[in-house]
């Protein structure tokens, strides 16, 4: 069962997940973009290697292209859509906090985006 993906706008109308892909060289946006097609068709049985629990509804999606890691962090909205919040290359082994707090940042601000929408 096939689910779709959507990146996060911000209020500016910028997407910033977007905006990362744009910058990468064409051969690591392949591996990417694959990683993230698989998501659309798996959905949330996604199982490790290609995605992994962070926090709450958090998750990462992890892609790389020879060494470099790539990570782009998630959720699955009340549609049933995985909305794609922030996106860097991984250098720790673990994920930088900064990392997640921007990505928690951005999930709450779809969040409400959508529930003022809803009302």
């Amino acid at each position: 069962m096939s689910r779709g993906v959507d990146f996060y706008q911000d209020r500016k109308g910028s997407c910033p997940v977007e905006d990362f892909l744009d910058s990468l060289p064409d051969r690591h946006l392949g591996k990417v973009v694959q990683v993230i097609q698989i998501l659309e068709e798996r959905g949330p049985n996604l199982p490790f290697p290609y995605s992994s629990q962070v926090e709450g509804k958090l998750r990462e999606l992890r892609a790389h292209y020879g060494k470099v890691q790539y990570r782009i962090l998630y959720y699955g909205d009340v549609r049933g859509v995985f909305i794609l919040l922030h996106a860097f290359r991984k250098q720790t082994e673990q994920i930088p906090e900064s990392d997640k707090r921007i990505a928690l940042q951005r999930l709450r601000d779809d969040e409400q985006r959508k529930k003022e929408g809803a009302s």
